[in-house]
């Protein structure tokens, strides 16, 4: 039966997204759901919980609000608690309930936003999205609402700037890939920007537009890339620095994408020609990697490049086909995620994915967005390391 998961986990939702991305920003984040949803994410997909005060709330909305309908209870309570917390902007964000009964949370904004005079945003995110496209949202509309330039500002040095677009702890965990990231910019002589959005303070983002490129690490900065670039012109690539010569490839895209303003991603072209990682007919491999596309579609060049061992990624999100090499493949469903490990030999993913491996050659790449919490202590970070059965992904 379609659409059913009877033997894995599923991956954190699209309202999950938004919270996760909007979660350093100083915001009031608020979701219009049951009080349950509050405490699924903050237990299961938000990391910083627990080190780090953020403004993420639940409306707790009930049966007979569901039934009836009641805005205006809505609308007073964020306005009581805006005037009290004092918010830099605020996020509405949709859920099944809201979704179901048609509640219009762009115009609930505009109200709210009229009211206390604090940016308002609604997000119409309903829960049958995975966090990706909740990631997108946000982050889209953050780039529109608050990317700028700082007139004049002062550089260390002539290098390239780059600013990191799409992290967020469902990706990356709290691992110290952020950080790898900017010391792997700057052994390559470049400069790290502004890093969207961890690491990250809303007055960061006035900053945007001084970045000579921007480096997209997930398709959740997708969107707000396109956004920086229709505004400042600012090119993107598309990548996370796996392995060393992946890495080595990715360092030269980001310098002749920001001298010659054009896109490149490391493992499948763009919008331009001449663009590495792009391969011809179908992609013949006993090794396959399933995840996110950026994530997993990187890490799968640097394991081809590093080791010679071809590997295929298996996509089980929201994503765009130009994000894929060719002979990767979408894989919304349990059922096709069973046909293709069905003929791999070894499967590369989250441990919760070795429901679907039995008698495969297996290698744990702990997924925050799928397992939640459970495999942080062991989730490896592979920023700009050699890549290799000892260099952090291991086999069980």
């Amino acid at each position: 039966m379609k659409q059913v998961s009877g033997l894995i986990s599923t991956y954190s939702s699209d309202e999950f997204g938004i919270c996760s991305a909007l979660f350093e920003l100083g915001g009031m984040v608020v979701m219009h759901d049951a009080s349950g949803c509050n405490s699924t994410y903050t237990t299961h997909d938000e990391p910083r919980w627990y080190d780090m005060d953020s403004m993420i709330f639940i409306s707790a909305i009930s049966e007979s609000e569901a039934i009836m309908g009641d805005d205006d209870k809505f609308i007073g309570d964020l306005i009581e608690t805006a005037e009290e917390l004092h918010p830099k902007f605020i996020a509405l964000v949709g859920a099944p309930i809201p979704y179901m009964i048609g509640t219009d949370l762009k115009a609930i904004a505009s109200i709210v936003s009229r009211e206390t005079g604090i940016p308002c945003f609604g997000f119409p995110a309903n829960g049958m999205h995975a966090y990706t496209t909740g990631i997108s949202m946000a982050l889209e509309k953050i780039a529109e609402e608050f990317g700028g330039v700082i007139s004049g500002e002062n550089r260390e040095n002539s290098r390239v700037t780059v600013n990191i677009l799409g992290a967020t702890p469902l990706d990356f965990s709290v691992n110290g890939s952020v950080e790898s990231l900017k010391c792997w910019i700057r052994e390559h002589e470049m400069n790290p920007g502004v890093s969207l959005a961890m690491g990250c303070t809303l007055e960061d983002l006035g900053r945007l537009g001084n970045a000579d490129v921007n480096l997209v690490v997930s398709y959740g900065g997708l969107a707000a890339a396109r956004v920086l670039e229709e505004r400042f012109g600012t090119p993107y690539v598309t990548g996370v620095p796996f392995g060393e010569a992946f890495g080595d490839r990715l360092a030269a895209m980001l310098k002749q994408a920001a001298a010659a303003k054009v896109n490149y991603c490391g493992y499948q072209r763009l919008e331009t020609e001449n663009c590495g990682g792009q391969y011809e007919g179908e992609k013949q491999s006993s090794t396959v990697i399933i995840g996110e596309s950026v994530f997993c579609g990187s890490l799968a060049e640097a394991i081809e490049l590093d080791t010679g061992i071809p590997v295929k990624l298996l996509c089980p999100l929201d994503t765009e086909n130009r994000l894929l090499r060719s002979g990767d493949l979408e894989t919304p469903e349990e059922d096709d995620l069973i046909r293709e490990i069905k003929n791999a030999d070894i499967v590369i993913g989250d441990p919760l994915y070795r429901a679907l491996a039995d008698g495969k050659q297996f290698y744990e790449l702990p997924h925050e967005a799928f397992s939640g919490r459970i495999y942080d202590r062991v989730n490896p970070d592979l920023i700009g390391k050699k890549i290799g059965k000892d260099e952090g992904i291991e086999e069980c």
